[in-house]
């Protein structure tokens, strides 16, 4: 269950096109973000649906339309 409701910073590495230590720093923002909210978080680790909703992959509303 956690494959599918955590991404590892390799994943979000790999997803955004950026170095594994770049990958680091948005986790780590991300994840004092959703502390910030009260939140438990895991270090090394982050929400799937928060980082979907705060990256352009998630923002349905940003699709182009023709």
């Amino acid at each position: 269950m956690a494959s599918n409701t955590f991404l590892k910073v390799d994943e979000v590495a790999e997803i955004l096109g950026v170095s594994k230590s770049y990958a680091y720093k948005i986790v780590q923002k991300l994840n004092a973000d959703l502390k910030e909210k009260g939140f438990l978080t895991i270090s090394g680790r982050v929400n799937k649906q928060y980082f979907l909703e705060k990256t352009c992959y998630g923002a349905a509303g940003n699709r182009e339309r023709t």
